[in-house]
């Protein structure tokens, strides 16, 4: 057939947006949207069709046009299956929101509240107003603040309490977290000096009272929360550090980084230095986060003696670093849940999941185990083994938590198609996402409580074949 019969033979745009299922696509996506990719099929469809191709029918047309918009609409905010035994993955969001806190966040979206307003008074009020009494009540400290990240409340710290003066810090504790971001940078920024002290593995109190100077400002322990120094070390416990620090009426700032308000021993993990130990340490500010092993979502509190959380308050930085009223409400949410220690595993998802039993994780995996044999279609053998989760984030780097997952291998051999299997599971319409060990797609379930959801979603796994790619 001649190219131009054949280009007559594709519909227009206004013919197609006729049809039902484009009117439905209309009320959902909107007029111009539909236009423009309806536009970009049929000038796709042309081009195919110069080159000798066929006119798709109709329905074809209108399939392919639905699809780009669905696409062009989906949130890259995806949710996802976290299966990688790193409960709380930084890059995958860290800690899942407890129940009380999703509500809390989601009133505040839906209606006006009293952010800055004293509802007794009809006064302005002050946001911190609503977790100041809380958070003092659960750590023991005189006062309170919060900003919208740890890395925040250590510059807006060091900013308020030493800009142009100097800040001592053992060369044990300069720490890097994650995306390259380092302790002394944060430091050059803040406008404070940094005196090093000690050597990488050993600092004496010796160190930090030789530093003592007239530009010191103030003293600063990090809690090296990513990483641990073991062997021939030394370290100043924070007991010690506060005392030589007011010895020379010198403020101590203690890092936590991680953090956490509950003695992580009760659910089974390894000893984590608390909030309220750290301010019975006779630490002066304790700054640490809101979305690691507290649970909540993203946050740095800053809590102390209540004349230096004063002149941090009014340090103009504290505006542009405060949180919104949904973070506000989601967090006194959360700090509410610790009032009662005795369910927080329960009802808060970190300490939940952290504190699954191996057992019930093991039967979970032997139930799924032939489950996913079925969905991979035979090219990898499934096979139920022990895992070794990660809290993550920082958190107990060297502690892992027993657990059980599933092991994928490849029957062929082949590495690329073990990348192709992981790349499949990512682009599933809930993306899996596990970790690729000694030749196995591992999937470790700590993480997996919607058994049933997971199972329904690996019914659309596009799987590699068998064998060697070419």
């Amino acid at each position: 057939m001649d190219v131009n019969v054949r280009l007559r033979d594709i519909p227009s745009v206004d013919e197609l947006l006729r049809s039902a299922i484009l009117v439905e696509a209309v009320e959902c996506f909107g007029r111009l949207a539909v236009t423009e990719a309806l536009r970009n099929v049929l000038a796709t469809t042309r081009d195919e069709v110069l080159k000798g191709g066929e006119v798709p029918p109709p329905d074809a047309i209108i399939a392919t046009a639905v699809a780009a918009l669905e696409e062009n609409d989906r949130s890259t905010l995806r949710p996802l299956f976290n299966l990688t035994g790193t409960v709380l993955h930084t890059n995958l969001g860290r800690a899942l929101l407890a129940e009380a806190a999703i509500d809390a966040a989601t009133a505040a979206m839906r209606e006006a509240v009293a952010l800055e307003f004293d509802l007794e008074s009809g006064k302005r009020g002050e946001r911190d107003d609503h977790l100041r009494a809380l958070i003092c009540e659960l750590t023991g400290a005189e006062d309170a603040t919060v900003v919208n990240n740890n890395a925040a409340a250590v510059l807006l710290v060091l900013n308020s309490l030493a800009a142009g003066r100097e800040a001592i810090v053992s060369r044990g504790e300069l720490i890097e977290i994650g995306g390259a971001f380092r302790m002394p940078d944060i430091m050059l920024r803040s406008g404070t000096r940094l005196v090093e002290v000690g050597t990488t593995n050993r600092t004496h109190a010796r160190d930090y009272r030789d530093a003592i100077g007239p530009e010191t400002g103030l003293i600063m322990k990090v809690h090296t929360s990513n990483y641990r120094i073991e062997g021939f070390t030394k370290e100043v416990g924070a007991r010690e550090l506060a005392g030589i620090a007011h010895e020379r009426g010198l403020p101590l700032v203690n890092d936590l980084g991680s953090g956490t308000l509950a003695d992580l021993e009760r659910f089974g993990l390894a000893h984590e230095p608390t909030v309220g130990e750290a301010i019975a340490d006779g630490a002066d500010i304790v700054t640490f986060s809101g979305d690691k092993l507290l649970g909540g979502p993203q946050a740095g509190f800053i809590v102390g003696r209540s004349a230096f959380i004063e002149r941090i308050n009014y340090n103009p930085m504290k505006r542009a670093l405060r949180v919104d009223k949904i973070r506000l409400a989601a967090l006194e949410a959360t700090l509410r849940l610790y009032r009662d220690p005795d369910r927080l595993g329960e009802r808060l998802p970190t300490m939940r999941l952290l504190s699954r039993p191996k057992t019930d994780i093991g039967d979970q995996a032997a139930r799924l185990a032939p489950l996913v044999e079925r969905a991979v279609k035979g090219a990898f053998r499934v096979s139920v083994v022990d895992c070794e989760s990660q809290i993550g984030s920082g958190a107990l780097p060297l502690s892992t938590v027993p657990s059980a997952g599933l092991a994928l291998t490849p029957r062929s051999g082949s590495g690329r198609t073990l990348a192709e299997l992981a790349a499949a599971m990512r682009h599933l319409p809930m993306p899996v996402i596990g970790r690729i060990e000694r030749g196995s797609l591992i999937l470790d379930l700590r993480c997996l409580e919607d058994e049933d959801g997971f199972v329904a979603n690996l019914a659309h796994l596009d799987p590699p074949s068998e064998g060697p790619s070419s």
